[in-house]
């Protein structure tokens, strides 16, 4: 018996077309360049995924050097210093804490000194 798959095909077909909506060029309008741009974008997102977690903690220690050029203390002194103190404060906390409470930072920083 004979199978036509016009119908499955096609269904097929335009949901991968609409996944890739907005890629350029031939990528969002022929089907067998956008399963390629798609199989790419899927590798991309996972990687970048993992990447991401970094370069939050970039932006967050580039927050915290920049709130101690005020102070005559570098970012290597300033959080060896509160290792030493026993300071248990993460990047994350310390960056908010300079951007919402700077205040407080600064009572931080007088306190380690």
């Amino acid at each position: 018996m004979r199978i036509k798959r016009g119908v499955s095909k096609n269904r097929r077909h335009k949901k991968v077309l609409k996944a890739a909506k907005g890629y350029r060029m031939t990528y969002s309008k022929l089907y067998r360049r956008a399963t390629e741009a798609l199989l790419h974008a899927g590798q991309y997102s996972y990687a970048h995924r993992k990447r991401r977690k970094s370069q939050k903690r970039t932006e967050w220690i580039k927050v915290i050097s920049a709130a101690l050029t005020k102070t005559d203390m570098s970012y290597s002194q300033f959080i060896s210093t509160m290792k030493k103190s026993n300071v248990e404060l993460d990047r994350k906390s310390l960056a908010e804490m300079i951007v919402n409470k700077p205040a407080h930072f600064e009572a931080l920083i007088s306190e380690l000194k």
